[in-house]
C-alpha cells in the first residue's frame, strides 16, 4: 500500500465540530499527547431545518477517523447551540455506539488534554480501535437549538451559519421554497418534497452560508395533470451524446464519497500509481469492478477493506468474464475485450456498508509523457475530489484547471482538484525538474 504520510490530505478548514481522538494505551504510549484528527474528504454534514419557530435543526454528521489505534472520539458541541437527541453509529455495522456528553474538564480527564474547558463534548467509545492501514467511519446525529443561526425575518425563515466542513447540505422544512442562497449550491428536491441545497466548499475557510426561504403557495388540487407541453418535456430523454441522463445530473454531488489520488512516477516511465476510496452500501453487493481505460495498462493491483485494514482478493479479468458474471460496473462502459480489475469482499448486509481502497499502477504514454523539458499529464477526471502528487524532484509549471497546491510530508508537490459540478474536468498538468 502507499505510504500513509504521502496519502494524507491536509486542508485548513475551520471546524464546525472539532474531532479529537485518543489513541489506545500502548499504541503511542501512556503519555502520548491528544491528537487532532481530520480526514476532510470524508466529512459530510446534513442540516435539516425543523419547525420555523423552534430555532431547531437536526444534524447528521458523517466523519472518518484515521489515526491507527484510537479508541475514543470527541466531537465538540458548538458554543451557542443547545444540543439534544444525540446518537452515534458505526457506519460499517450500522450499530449504535456508546457515548456520553461531557464537560471540557471531563474530556481532559478522559485523555483529551487540549479540550476547551468552556465547551461540552460528545465522547464516543469506538467499537474497535482504528486499524492500521484502515479507518473507522462514524455517523453522529444530534439536534441543535440556536436562535442566532435559525430564525424568522419578516415573512422569511433564515439559516445563517458559518460552515467549516467541506461538504454540506441544508434541507428546508416541508412546504417552504428557496428564495436566497449566498453560496453557489445545487438545488434538489427530496423524495418527500422538501427542497435541499448542497455544496462542496473548495476554499480553505468556512463558508458564511445564508439561506432564506418562504412558504410555498397552496399546492394544485390532487390529480391535476401538468400542461401538455410540460408532460412532453418530462417524458423526453436527455440526448446521451451531449449530456448525462437527468437523474444522474441531479444526484447530490457533495454527498458522493469517492476520492482518488494519483502519484506520478518519473516521467520517462509514463507510469502513475493511484488509490481510489469508495463506499459500498447496497445490500448484496460483493464485488467492485474497476474498468481500465483504453490505452492504459494496469499493474500491481491491490485492495483493502479500510474498516478493518484487511487485504482483499483482487482478480484481473477480461470484460467478457465480467459480463458473463453480470458484475456491476457502476455505470462504466465495458466491452468483451476490455481490461478490468475485480475486487471481492463480503456481501454488504442491509443497514451496513464497507469502505474500500483500491490501488494500482497505470502506464499510459499517451497521457503522461515528456514534451521538451516539461512533463505533460493529460487526463479527464470525473470524481468530485481528485488529488495529483507530482514526481519527486519536480515542480508544477502549468495547470489548466484551478487547484489547491500543498506539499506532502516527503516534500512532493500535491494538487487537489475539487469539482462541485456534476461533470468531468479535463486536467492538463505540466511540470519541470527542480
Amino acid at each position: 500500500m502507499l505510504s500513509s504520510a504521502v496519502c494524507t490530505r491536509v486542508k485548513k478548514f475551520a471546524m464546525v465540530g472539532a474531532i479529537l481522538l485518543v489513541p489506545a494505551a500502548g499504541v503511542y504510549g501512556q503519555s502520548a499527547s491528544p491528537i487532532v484528527e481530520r480526514h476532510e474528504g470524508d466529512d459530510y454534514t446534513r442540516y435539516e431545518l425543523l419547525a420555523p419557530d423552534s430555532a431547531q435543526f437536526r444534524i447528521v454528521y458523517d466523519v472518518t477517523a484515521t489515526r491507527a489505534g484510537a479508541t475514543k472520539f470527541f466531537n465538540v458541541i458548538r458554543k451557542g447551540s443547545e444540543a439534544s437527541d444525540e446518537a452515534v453509529f458505526d457506519r460499517m455495522t450500522g450499530k449504535p455506539l456508546p457515548f456520553a456528553v461531557v464537560s471540557g474538564a471531563e474530556a481532559r480527564a478522559a485523555g483529551q488534554g487540549n479540550a476547551d474547558l468552556d465547551a461540552q463534548y460528545i465522547q464516543v467509545t469506538l467499537a474497535r480501535a482504528v486499524p492500521d492501514k484502515g479507518e473507522t467511519r462514524l455517523r453522529i446525529e444530534k439536534t441543535y437549538k440556536d436562535p442566532k443561526s435559525y430564525y424568522r425575518e419578516g415573512g422569511l425563515i433564515v439559516f445563517n451559519r458559518g460552515l467549516g466542513i467541506a461538504r454540506n447540505a441544508v434541507v428546508l422544512p416541508k412546504g417552504f421554497e428557496l428564495v436566497g442562497c449566498n453560496v453557489p449550491s445545487q438545488v434538489l428536491t427530496e423524495a418527500d418534497g422538501r427542497i435541499a441545497i448542497s455544496f462542496l466548499n473548495t476554499y480553505p475557510v468556512e463558508a458564511p452560508l445564508i439561506v432564506r426561504a418562504r412558504p410555498q403557495p397552496s399546492p394544485a388540487a390532487p390529480g391535476t395533470p401538468p400542461p401538455p407541453a410540460e408532460r412532453a418535456r418530462a417524458a423526453a430523454p436527455a440526448t446521451a451524446s451531449v449530456v448525462p441522463p437527468m437523474a444522474e445530473r441531479l444526484t447530490e454531488r457533495a454527498y458522493q464519497d469517492r476520492e482518488i489520488v494519483y502519484f506520478l512516477q518519473q516521467p520517462d516511465t509514463h507510469a502513475f500509481a493511484l488509490y481510489h476510496d469508495y463506499t459500498e452500501s447496497r445490500p448484496g453487493i460483493s464485488a467492485y469492478v474497476n474498468v481500465v481505460r483504453p490505452g492504459s495498462r494496469a499493474a500491481d493491483p491491490a485492495a483493502r477493506l479500510l474498516d478493518t485494514g484487511e487485504a482483499l482478493k483482487v482478480e484481473a479479468m477480461k470484460g467478457a468474464q465480467v459480463l458473463a458474471e453480470k458484475l456491476d460496473t457502476g455505470g462504466d462502459a465495458i466491452e468483451p475485450d476490455s481490461e478490468a480489475v475485480v475486487i471481492r469482499f463480503p456481501a454488504v448486509q442491509k443497514g451496513q456498508s464497507v469502505r474500500l481502497r483500491i490501488s494500482e499502477t497505470y502506464t499510459d504514454s499517451g497521457r503522461y509523457y515528456m514534451l521538451g523539458n516539461e512533463f505533460v499529464w493529460d487526463r479527464v477526471l470525473g470524481r468530485p475530489r481528485n488529488g495529483v502528487v507530482l514526481p519527486a524532484g519536480w515542480y508544477v509549471s502549468a495547470s489548466s484547471i484551478p487547484a489547491v497546491v500543498t506539499l506532502t510530508a516527503d516534500g512532493r508537490v500535491r494538487l487537489d482538484y475539487d469539482n462541485p459540478r456534476p461533470d468531468e474536468v479535463a486536467v492538463l498538468l505540466k511540470g519541470r525538474r527542480r
